[in-house]
């Protein structure tokens, strides 16, 4: 996942989406349900990554069933840890994403300021053929 991480950290989001398969599943740490495919996937990570700051991962762990990248950030002044686990396929391409983030109160915060963003990320990934 060196790419995948490389990416982030460059805030390459056009080479991250590169990284996406067209069926995706992204899982929110705050959000109740899955949001599938790239398009909003794609979206998303571009908002998060705005919301984010002082972004950087600090661990990675690895096998053949997926990548786990663990992450420290701020949110809104809240400093926030979270992880990155990530399973991809045969080609190399991240299928399912799933993120997980404490302590609650920066998770909170994570989830208004990304609440605030939810239209325009939807419209994004309309755009993008979601």
């Amino acid at each position: 996942m060196t790419a995948f991480r490389d990416a982030v950290e460059a805030r390459d989001l056009d080479a991250v989406a590169d990284l996406l398969a067209d069926d995706v599943v992204f899982h929110s740490p705050v959000a109740h349900k899955a949001y599938p495919g790239k398009p909003i996937t794609a979206a998303i990570l571009r908002h998060v990554i705005e919301v984010f700051e002082d972004f950087h991962y600090v661990r990675e762990l690895g096998d053949a069933a997926g990548h786990a990248l663990v992450f420290e950030a701020k949110v809104a002044g809240l400093e926030l840890t979270g992880c990155d686990f990530l399973v991809t396929d045969a080609e190399g391409k991240i299928t399912d994403f799933m993120v997980m983030v404490r302590p609650l109160r920066a998770a909170q915060a994570l989830a208004e300021a990304m609440a605030d963003r939810l239209p325009a990320i939807l419209a994004e990934a309309a755009a993008a053929g979601s």
